[in-house]
């Protein structure tokens, strides 16, 4: 019996998922544990923000150091609330189900596994989470908006008043994008109107869960666009701290 009687090319979308995933865990992994050259003033990576232990570098400490006795990397603090975030996501279970797992690996296309029990049991039972991860994405969001304003300052040896340089630019594009995904959340659209029997005596949530519900049409989209850029300013941020080139300024 064959898995499918699909002729198109259906594997394509879960193998570049696949590779794309699979590409962004190891830089991910290897910026995490690679705790060095995640500052260049007035720039703060966002894998590192915001940094709270006691070996981050001069400078980068914008909410003190109140675990000063963490030993690791200071990324680990900070992105099991992001990943958390990410990987209860809902379009992200239906990406890394189907690229990793084969759960399905299409629509008509059997999975390997001949019994299904979705989510039910542990570990995957633990998705139900995803709401509260939605909240701790919330402050991540604020503390990325925060060092946007920060990048907007004067680096190390510059005068003060407002500058700005492609960095900046970067920073700004990646808060905006993490934000369209944050709000993009199915479990924001829940909070915003969910359980709400008459949207008539609601007509500020209405209001909001119309704006959310505009955003969630996009939520695939957003994930990636997100993904893509919160890599790329780390990236950028790195070569800046490592000094392979200096950051353009504008102004």
């Amino acid at each position: 019996m064959v898995k499918t009687l699909r002729t198109d090319r259906w594997w394509l979308y879960p193998a570049a998922t696949f590779v794309v995933f699979s590409g962004f865990v190891v830089f991910a992994t290897f910026r995490a544990f690679y705790a060095t050259d995640y500052y260049s003033a007035p720039y703060l990576s966002p894998f590192f923000s915001p940094c709270l232990t006691g070996s981050c570098v001069e400078g980068s400490s914008d909410f003190g150091q109140p675990l000063g006795w963490w030993s690791l990397s200071p990324a680990l603090v900070i992105l099991i609330f992001p990943l958390g975030f990410r990987l209860t996501c809902y379009y992200y279970r239906k990406a890394y189900y189907r690229a990793f797992w084969l759960s399905p690996p299409a629509c008509a296309v059997a999975e390997p596994k001949a019994k299904y029990t979705g989510e039910t049991r542990f570990p995957l039972i633990l998705q139900n989470i995803h709401r509260y991860f939605w909240y701790a994405a919330v402050v991540v969001g604020l503390i990325l908006t925060y060092d946007v304003v920060l990048a907007f300052g004067p680096a190390e040896g510059e005068p003060d008043g407002i500058h700005m340089g492609l960095g900046t630019l970067l920073m700004l594009g990646n808060v905006v994008l993490i934000w369209l995904y944050t709000l993009s959340c199915h479990s924001c659209r829940h909070i915003t109107g969910g359980r709400l029997r008459h949207f008539s005596k609601h007509p500020v949530r209405y209001r909001m869960w119309t704006f959310v519900s505009k955003l969630n049409a996009r939520h695939a989209q957003y994930a990636w666009y997100s993904l893509f850029s919160v890599a790329l300013v780390d990236l950028y941020i790195f070569l800046l701290a490592a000094n392979v080139f200096d950051d353009p300024r504008f102004f």
